[in-house]
């Protein structure tokens, strides 16, 4: 497999895939963003796998992590149940946490990296979404005109949040909200991902995105420029970067839109 049509950075990109008897149609828009000079961000567009991850530990070597995560992630199998679709994850992320670990750093700061994603599987009632974080990259689903965040923080303002010590709008502007509680690497024990179900409907629009997307822009936001691109998932992910960046894009902003047909 050749990384260099795997691992999409810098770069905007779309396809349609054909996964048994369903098509995904997808869009990837990965920005360094207007303040940083590396992008740390990644993307991963194979059929039915699907993730952004973000990475730190400074130029070199968050590039490293990011890469080695979806590199590593490419081999999740489709078409499976749940059980075998997570614990195959599972399995990949202690590898990608392995080989992350033994990354240098010019800064002194250990590589790692944040990961979401997520991959076709087969569901009780038909084809299904089987979604992971690990961090505070995002999975959101767009369905019958309302947004919802699939995914859940790992982070110490959503600690903050669940514990009613902050509202989700203090939250945004927290100076300790880039402080996150799980990672691939970054000197952590072990590789802890949270795991979600959902069907994969024709007319909802899956959204995976790096923490510089939400960063800049509120959920109402993202849902009210979902809901103009009207289905077209290269339409959204390109307008969703793009706002970012007339934001100020304070940091890298990766984005992938999918829907899917039968």
């Amino acid at each position: 497999m050749d990384d260099e049509t795997v691992i999409l950075r810098d770069q905007a990109q779309t396809g349609q895939d054909l996964v048994g008897d369903v098509t995904v149609d997808w869009a990837v828009v990965c920005h360094v963003g207007r303040v940083r000079e590396a992008n740390e961000d990644a993307a991963l567009a194979l059929p039915g796998r699907y993730s952004v991850a973000d990475g730190m530990g400074g130029h070199d070597s968050g590039e490293l992590a990011s890469e080695a995560a979806l590199r590593t992630l490419a081999g999740a199998p489709v078409a499976q149940d749940f059980a075998g679709t997570r614990n195959a994850i599972s399995d990949l992320l202690h590898a990608a946490q392995e080989e992350i670990g033994t990354f240098g750093s010019d800064t002194g700061r250990r590589a790692g990296t944040t990961a979401t994603g997520v991959i076709l599987a087969e569901g009780d009632d038909g084809p299904a979404w089987v979604a992971f974080n690990i961090g505070d990259s995002r999975t959101y689903l767009y369905s019958q005109g309302s947004l919802n965040q699939v995914s859940v923080d790992h982070s110490q303002v959503q600690e903050l949040v669940e514990a009613g010590y902050l509202t989700p709008e203090q939250a945004r502007v927290d100076s300790r909200r880039n402080v996150i509680t799980r990672a691939l690497g970054a000197g952590m024990a072990e590789p802890i991902a949270d795991y979600f179900a959902f069907a994969a409907v024709p007319g909802d629009v899956v959204l995976l995105c790096s923490d510089g997307l939400d960063g800049e822009l509120e959920d109402t936001e993202i849902a009210e420029l979902v809901e103009e691109a009207d289905g077209d998932v290269e339409k959204a992910a390109a307008a969703l970067v793009e706002t970012a960046l007339e934001r100020g894009a304070h940091d890298n902003v990766t984005v992938i839109t999918l829907s899917v047909s039968r």
